[in-house]
């Protein structure tokens, strides 16, 4: 069985996830900022599962987590990384401060990076070892008014993908989960971004209202974190995991489609349209 460190462990596909790892016999290391949310995965899950409290953005949180990992497994380290803390900051990127800018990138893309520099050595060294990091849907496409989240994910299908490559010699693995819309508080913290910028005068409110009225039915009506979790475990205990997994594949494989194979006029037609962002000709 694996030894397996998830980050954003507390709440939605990280929880999930934890659960079901401990329960099918592998050893987790559950992370996260909320004390009494991990606490509570510890009392509940069946299995072996130790708690830690990590903020990626901070590189003295992730250093010494390093060094409780290695006392907890005795200096053998991580069999499994997987990097699932993040968060959607939405909105017109016009009206988007910097200071937002930065976090959503601290904590979405050089959080992994952090922690993949602190883990990696060790798989390397050992010459084995699995990267998971999840990604979505929007790493492969983009939606509007989520282009500070879309850039993030975009940027872990590449850093993703170059390391795929650079470490397959050294016997380590890295692996892309692709969720598309699940039923977590994702979609809340969604709608509340987007609202700041629906207010009466806002100028993009009329635009932000429509895609806040396509929101609605998503989350709600979307796959449970579970069905993401199940795909998660599967990259751990595969013996020979793809590069990437898209959860679930329908019909989320299809608007990834929309990127690879339209033309981009016609892809931005069909998001335009699902969106209710068509455009009206004076």
């Amino acid at each position: 069985m694996a030894t397996v460190l998830i980050t954003g462990a507390s709440a939605g596909i990280g929880r999930a996830t934890a659960v079901r790892l401990a329960a099918r016999g592998h050893y987790v290391i559950a992370t996260g900022r909320n004390a009494a949310a991990l606490e509570q995965i510890k009392r509940t899950a069946k299995g072996k599962v130790d708690t830690l409290i990590l903020d990626v953005t901070s590189p003295g949180s992730v250093d010494a987590a390093l060094r409780d990992v290695g006392g907890l497994t005795g200096q053998n380290g991580l069999d499994v990384l997987i990097n699932n803390a993040g968060y959607a900051l939405a909105g017109p990127l016009e009206t988007t401060s910097d200071a937002d800018l930065k976090a959503q990138f601290e904590t979405n893309v050089f959080g992994p990076m952090r922690m993949i520099r602190a883990f990696l050595p060790g798989m390397r060294e050992r010459r084995r070892g699995r990267i998971i990091n999840i990604s979505s849907v929007v790493g492969r496409l983009a939606l509007p008014f989520f282009g500070p989240y879309n850039a993030t994910k975009h940027a872990i299908e590449a850093f993703s993908d170059a390391l795929r490559n650079e470490l397959r010699l050294f016997g380590v693995e890295v692996v892309l989960i692709e969720p598309g819309a699940i039923n977590t508080g994702f979609g809340e913290l969604e709608r509340k971004s987007l609202e700041v910028h629906a207010a009466d005068g806002a100028p993009y409110a009329e635009q932000i209202k429509k895609v806040m009225a396509f929101q609605k039915d998503l989350h709600p009506n979307a796959a449970k974190p579970e069905v993401a979790a199940k795909a998660i475990v599967h990259a751990v205990e595969a013996k020979r995991p793809r590069a990437r997994y898209v959860v679930p594949f329908l019909p989320n494989r299809a608007f990834i489609a929309l990127a690879e194979f339209l033309p981009t006029e016609a892809s931005d037609a069909v998001i335009q349209s699902i969106t209710g962002l068509r455009r009206v000709r004076p």
